[in-house]
């Protein structure tokens, strides 16, 4: 019986070579450039899931922050008659709940990207990171929908004669927006990675969430904060974020550059914290589940 050599394979003619991941370090982000499709298929699947048997559907990103402004301007303005540092209540409530909102929602969609995807991740290879960016993505469509109702209400007081002026800051709201989206993903993804091994994080997310909101400047502003603990207040990355986005629109904030200093330097710790522990239990996760 005659046997057929079979050539060996040159490596050099495939157009993709997938090779484990051996250190903490070995982290290919160009891939989710080369998926990118795959990206917008996440989002659309999402976009669709959510809203499919809706009534309201993307509406309820309008009817969301408009009721929680309405809550906090109740509550906090007319009863507990917090200080607002002479702006419209209406619009500095309404800025801090949009602005906490993308971060919050970016959060809370990442923290669970292996519980919630282990179906698929078991199947077929792909970058696992497409996931979560996906979430981060399609989360800022709902800030943009948010952001443009809050214009729409800027610009009404504003005609309607109210004392409040646009900011320097105004410059800066692209970088603010990376770095609610960057805060956003670094912690949800680093926390999605932590729940694999401490499952109980799942259940503390929702209580972490609502006492990291209370401790960030949403329904007071930074000035009735006594000064010495300014430095302790900037230690929560969302605090400059949110008088970042005040200062621009409002023209009142109480931040200082070292305060945004610092809030980056978490951002950018938690990110890649985040990313490096990400790429290292996604080796492992099938065998946890």
């Amino acid at each position: 019986m005659l046997k057929k050599a079979i050539p060996k394979t040159d490596e050099s003619h495939w157009d993709l070579i997938i090779t484990p991941k051996n250190g903490w370090f070995d982290i290919n982000i160009g891939e989710l450039f080369r998926y990118r499709d795959l990206i917008y298929m996440f989002i659309r699947r999402d976009f669709v899931t959510f809203y499919k048997q809706t009534i309201l559907g993307p509406l309820w990103y309008i009817i969301q922050p408009l009721v929680n402004t309405l809550v906090f301007t109740i509550v906090f303005g007319k009863v507990a008659k917090i200080s607002t540092d002479g702006t419209p209540p209406f619009l500095f409530y309404m800025t801090g709940t949009i602005a906490w909102s993308y971060f919050s929602t970016c959060l809370t969609a990442t923290s669970n990207t292996f519980g919630q995807n282990a179906n698929i991740f078991g199947k077929v290879y792909f970058p696992r990171l497409t996931v979560p960016v996906a979430h981060v993505i399609i989360n800022l469509l709902q800030f943009g929908i948010q952001f443009v109702v809050f214009i729409g209400f800027w610009l009404w007081f504003k005609w309607q004669g109210a004392d409040f002026h646009l900011g320097n800051l105004i410059f800066a709201i692209p970088l603010v927006l990376l770095q609610m989206a960057v805060l956003g993903l670094g912690f949800g993804i680093l926390i999605s990675s932590l729940t694999t091994k401490y499952r109980d994080l799942t259940f503390a997310m929702g209580f972490g969430v609502q006492l990291w909101m209370y401790a960030t400047p949403i329904v007071y502003p930074l000035s009735v904060v006594p000064e010495k603990y300014h430095m302790l207040a900037s230690l929560n990355p969302m605090t400059s974020v949110v008088e970042c986005f005040r200062g621009a629109f409002l023209g009142v904030s109480s931040i200082q550059p070292v305060h945004i200093i610092i809030s980056v330097a978490i951002t950018l710790i938690a990110f890649f914290a985040g990313i490096i522990l990400f790429s290292r239990i996604e080796k492992t996760f099938m065998d946890t589940v």
